[in-house]
């Protein structure tokens, strides 16, 4: 008796996807609810288990292929689940992460780990140790980048990297093979294990790590430094075997632990010379994007070509707001056990204007307009990798406190680089406050498939005309983008007046005015 195993429901507003991996093949012996495969959509990685216990039969939707809802993917053949005997021409699939025994009881594979809910794939960003080196059990040896996080790998045991599998730029497949490592369990190093015309000219004190030696930089502090304008000798690393962390960058920017850089004396200037493409060549730098700055761009370019986008902008003033958080913010950290910040004065004012202008808290699908009984507010966060959008569910149901609460994990897990796929998905409106970088004025970009999101700004004081009077007041500029394809000027502009009411009069958020 054999099983259907078919796609399913993808998600709202998904009716496609391709299939991206196989986890087993024809013949292989499968459990109940084991993954069998993983669909990739537009917006989220669906994992396929299996409907019954038995035996993988055909393979119908093969990787690579894009596939509807519902489609037949693949049969399984219940019963007893074992496994058919092995044609001549078949081998047995190698266990990830095991010793190499058969071939050479010394060698021990370097697997790709687990990367995270919903990721199957990684790049490899940086490889900390080259074929020869010794290594140390759970010594870091390379770091792979998703999509989302960068993640380092151990070295399962300790010897020699005797052969490096995937190269700085590869992709690699979860619980594919990266390195492999060679000597005994306890470190110690086999003549024969080094890469040949390695073991020549070299004794064993200079194949072991000399304590001190350069350690090179995490990628992530890398691009901090270079936003920074700071060098590594300026800079305390406080990772393993002082290797430079973001957060050591982080503290040198603020003056908490940089080091004075090594020569004081001025760069001599150039010496002027005749401009040619061959000299510009010679003076750029080319750096392959990271999976996360791909992954925004697409998206950002998607959102463009396929909304009608348009903005519309008011000012606040931020007197009163400004006012209420000065009076009550020592009270009300001392209670809750966090700060009290604009973002919770913004969410709420967003959510009572969604309550009255309902099309900006929908989408379209198809030919229909969905339109959320609920907030899921995401809020924008920059980060050392890229902008990341992490969700905050049912904000409309949450106090001050709990908003409050609930944006600084979420910042917190995103400076890290922690936060999951689902923590990223299913927002119905956005908030960007780039105020925080010292942003006057701009039009934020659609987050698909929401049709608004909300641009804050710098708070900056000018002279304002009040009651007849100059008088100088902290003002804000803000910026609603929508789709103009569900959402009409009158609706938007609606929108945005009753942000800036709410704001400008926060009781009205108490009294649903």
């Amino acid at each position: 008796m054999s099983t259907e195993v078919r796609v399913p429901t993808l998600g709202e507003s998904v009716s496609e996807a391709t299939v991206a991996t196989w986890f087993k093949k024809p013949g292989d012996k499968v459990e109940a609810d084991e993954m069998l495969c993983e669909l990739e959509t537009d917006k989220v990685t669906v994992e396929v288990p299996s409907p019954a216990a038995g035996t993988m039969g055909d393979i119908v939707a093969a990787e690579g292929e894009t596939v509807g809802v519902d489609a037949l993917l693949a049969t399984i053949q219940e019963g007893s689940g074992e496994k058919p005997a092995a044609k001549p021409s078949e081998k047995p699939a190698e266990k990830p992460a095991e010793k190499s025994s058969d071939k050479d009881p010394a060698s021990i594979d370097v697997m790709v780990p687990t990367l995270g809910e919903s990721v199957s794939e990684a790049t490899v960003s940086t490889w900390f140790k080259k074929p020869g080196d010794s290594v140390s059990q759970d010594e870091m040896l390379c770091e792979l980048e998703t999509d989302k996080v960068s993640v380092e790998v151990p070295a399962p045991a300790g010897g020699i990297l005797s052969e490096i599998l995937a190269n700085e730029g590869d992709t690699v497949q979860a619980g594919g093979k990266l390195a492999v490592l060679s000597g005994s369990a306890d470190g110690s190093v086999e003549p024969s294990a080094l890469p040949s015309g390695e073991s020549e000219g070299k004794d064993a004190g200079e194949t072991a790590s000399k304590p001190g030696k350069d350690v090179e930089a995490a990628p992530s502090a890398k691009k901090a430094m270079a936003e920074a304008g700071l060098s590594p000798d300026q800079v305390t690393g406080t990772g393993k075997d002082g290797r430079i962390m973001k957060e050591d960058v982080a503290k040198a920017a603020q003056g908490g632990s940089a080091k004075p850089a090594q020569s004081s004396a001025p760069a001599p200037a150039p010496t002027p010379r005749a401009a040619s493409s061959a000299d510009d060549a010679d003076r750029e730098e080319r750096v392959k994007m990271t999976r996360l700055r791909q992954t925004i761009a697409r998206r950002l370019k998607d959102s463009q070509n396929t909304a009608a986008m348009l903005t519309t902008y008011n000012e606040v003033d931020m007197t009163e707001v400004m006012a209420l958080r000065s009076e009550y913010k020592e009270a009300f950290q001392k209670k809750h056990g966090v700060k009290l910040g604009f973002m919770s004065f913004f969410t709420k004012a967003c959510v009572h204007a969604l309550n009255e202008v309902p099309e900006v808290n929908a989408e379209i699908d198809g030919t229909d307009i969905v339109y959320k009984k609920f907030v899921h507010m995401g809020i924008a966060a920059g980060t050392p990798t890229g902008l990341v959008v992490p969700v905050i569910r049912d904000v409309d149901a949450m106090s001050f406190a709990q908003i409050e609460k609930a944006i600084a994990e979420k910042g917190a897990k995103a400076r890290d680089g922690k936060l999951t796929m689902d923590e990223m998905q299913g927002g119905t409106f956005t908030i960007s406050n780039g105020g925080v970088y010292g942003s006057l004025l701009s039009s934020p970009i659609l987050n698909p498939p929401q049709s608004g999101i909300l641009g804050m700004h710098k708070i900056q004081d000018r002279p304002m005309a009040i009651k007849g009077e100059v008088k100088i007041r902290p003002m804000m500029y803000l910026a609603l983008s929508y789709d103009h394809r569900i959402v009409d000027g009158k609706g938007a502009v609606t929108f945005l007046v009753r942000v800036k009411e709410a704001l400008e009069d926060p009781r009205r958020l108490l009294m649903d005015l």
